[in-house]
């Protein structure tokens, strides 16, 4: 005859270890959950990190193509200072407009300042103005269309202009593809955990922007004069 203590003590381990096996599969649970979410993080982390990298290189990119013009004006201005009664006006706008970039200060890695950049970006496009009127002007000269030292230099002028307007644009598609996973779910949360920020974006160009600065020379009616 089986005790009835012996019954109560069984029924009691029983529930014991239903209760350890619910328990079990609870901490399972949520032991899995907590590896998704990890991982989800992790991954989530690692984008927004290679994206604002990508930014950063693009920026880069823009910022060696300004400072490349940036370099090449004060080679411009010396060779067109030689041509006789040039106007000064169009020559001091160059100089001018060369001088206002300079003093707008962006830290070296990436903006995030949208003020700042703002105004960057203005001073490039004043110096962009100028450019163009100057390299217009300059047709009406033909010591400055004779001139070799010249022509490289307009070359080297366009083709950075060119090279701008690429980079920019390579900007405005990592930005956007950068912000939209900052503010999207879930990257968001880990945005949001970690101080991942929205960039301050770039305006597209504008249909004038985008006109390379151009004068083209015609060399052969010269010839014929």
């Amino acid at each position: 005859m089986i005790h009835p203590n012996s019954r109560t003590s069984a029924a009691r381990r029983g529930a014991l270890s239903q209760g350890c096996l619910i328990g079990l599969v609870i901490g399972g649970v949520l032991l899995l959950v907590v590896v998704i979410f990890g991982a989800t993080a992790v991954s989530r982390y690692n984008g927004l990190a290679a994206g604002k990298t990508n930014v950063a290189a693009r920026w880069a990119e823009i910022d060696n193509q300004y400072k490349r013009r940036y370099d090449l004006i004060p080679q411009l201005v010396e060779t067109v200072k030689g041509a006789a009664n040039f106007e000064k006006s169009t020559l001091q706008s160059i100089v001018d407009a060369r001088a206002s970039v300079g003093r707008v200060q962006l830290p070296s890695e990436l903006p995030e300042d949208p003020v700042k950049l703002q105004q960057y970006m203005q001073a490039q496009q004043s110096l962009s103005g100028a450019l163009s009127r100057l390299l217009v002007v300059a047709e009406q000269y033909p010591d400055l269309k004779a001139n070799a030292n010249f022509r490289d230099l307009q070359v080297q002028l366009e083709g950075t202009e060119n090279r701008i307007a690429v980079s920019r644009r390579d900007y405005i598609d990592s930005v956007k593809t950068y912000n939209t996973s900052v503010v999207t779910f879930p990257g968001n949360i880990i945005a949001g955990m970690f101080n991942f920020k929205e960039l301050p974006q770039l305006e597209a160009a504008t249909p004038d922007e985008r006109k390379v600065p151009a004068v083209k020379f015609d060399f052969e009616s010269e010839k014929k004069k």
